[in-house]
């Protein structure tokens, strides 16, 4: 493995897949917060700017079936290294005073994001086979710290160096992690597939399970993204001001990691996930609920709450893409097919409450919103969340 003794190089993944996972969300978490800036400098309307939001999902979608393309050619850790410089150069350009660039940096990193998000799973499912729901604890605690680390610093640093400058802050940390990164670049082994990406997609798309997962994350995702771009504004408009409203959001992604950090541990030990599913789903309509009626109690109770349950939804869903592939092609398979049609999903829905927002000048109509996707992702969870692996 090019000078890297097997200890070394299992430490260096270990730290690798942490420090990815911390910079798969800040580009986009940093954005919710900032919102009032963002409108104000540049005349944005609300759709657009839930269309700023969004643009980074349907990266996840386009990108996600494609990776297998790229690690054909550049190995699982050269895609990596490949996605850590599209995130930080996509953050740098949303630095720049330009609109169009604001939304040309968005869809880069955008792209550069999916990659690491479909390919963290298959390293779990290659290097942990037996050590899977504590890795996917890892990675995906490590995606909501760098979510709730943004969403806390963004406001202190517009404050000190510009809203732009705080957007594009984040690529500095794509960058550190890039250095760590690049010694399992040059001690990779490259692998030939079994089969072409039209093939392996071929074959996902006759499976319902493979569709029951996908859908899961993609509702799951739909929420969460939605919540990260426009929890800020709600809170706002009921009388906090943007920082406590930012703090607010960040309590959400805190409590995020709790989720993420306990879910999959919990749901690795169990064949069926369908319980809960069930507990997951309860909750979360219990804090939308919340939400929609300032009168039953604080804020901060039903964005904790949800904070947890969609932490928590995430590392399941991320853990399903392990559980339900056989083997690590397939897991890598399972999560670009599942990314690609869940994040397209997901990309839908900041732009339609935004417009919801807009034609009805509320809340109750983009909440109920929510609830109807909840209702959607019982649905499919009931199917992903049972026993079984893809061609069973």
């Amino acid at each position: 493995m090019s000078g890297l003794s097997p200890s070394t190089r299992r430490a260096l993944l270990i730290a690798g897949i942490a420090l990815i996972a911390l910079n798969l969300r800040p580009a986009i978490a940093s954005v919710g917060p900032l919102i009032g800036d963002l409108r104000a400098a540049t005349g944005l309307s609300n759709a657009a700017i839930g269309l700023l939001s969004s643009l980074p999902l349907l990266g996840f979608g386009l990108m996600s079936a494609l990776t297998p393309v790229f690690t054909r050619r550049l190995g699982m850790e050269g895609t990596l290294a490949l996605a850590l410089g599209g995130i930080a150069v996509g953050a740098g350009l949303r630095a720049v005073p330009s609109v169009a660039l604001l939304f040309v940096g968005t869809a880069l990193f955008g792209a550069a994001i999916a990659l690491g998000n479909v390919l963290l799973p298959a390293l779990v499912k290659r290097d942990f086979p037996d050590r899977s729901g504590p890795m996917t604890s890892l990675y995906s605690s490590g995606i909501g710290l760098g979510a709730a680390l943004a969403a806390g610093a963004s406001v202190p640093l517009a404050s000190a160096v510009g809203w732009r400058m705080s957007l594009g802050a984040w690529g500095l940390l794509a960058l550190a992690t890039l250095v760590l990164w690049a010694p399992l670049v040059r001690g990779q082994i490259l692998t030939r597939p079994r089969r072409s990406v039209l093939a392996s997609l071929a074959n996902l798309g006759r499976s319902p399970l493979a569709w029951q997962v996908a859908l899961f994350m993609g509702l799951q995702s739909l929420t969460y993204y939605v919540i990260l771009a426009w929890l800020p504004d709600l809170l706002q408009t009921r009388g906090l001001s943007p920082a406590d409203a930012g703090w607010l959001l960040s309590i959400n992604q805190a409590m995020g990691i709790v989720g993420s950090l306990g879910v999959p541990v919990w749901a690795a030990r169990r064949a069926d996930q369908r319980g809960l599913i069930w507990a997951l789903i309860v909750l979360e309509g219990l804090a939308l609920v919340g939400l929609l009626v300032p009168s039953l109690g604080p804020a901060v109770i039903w964005v904790s709450i949800l904070g947890a349950v969609l932490g928590g939804s995430f590392g399941l869903s991320l853990l399903l893409l392990v559980l339900r592939a056989a083997t690590a092609e397939g897991a890598t398979e399972l999560s670009g097919m599942a990314q690609s049609v869940g994040y397209l999903v997901a990309a839908t829905g900041p732009a339609i409450f935004g417009w919801l927002y807009d034609l009805g000048g509320g809340w109750t109509a983009p909440l109920a919103f929510l609830g109807a996707v909840l209702l959607g992702k019982l649905a499919v969870g009931l199917g992903a969340g049972r026993p079984g692996t893809i061609g069973d």
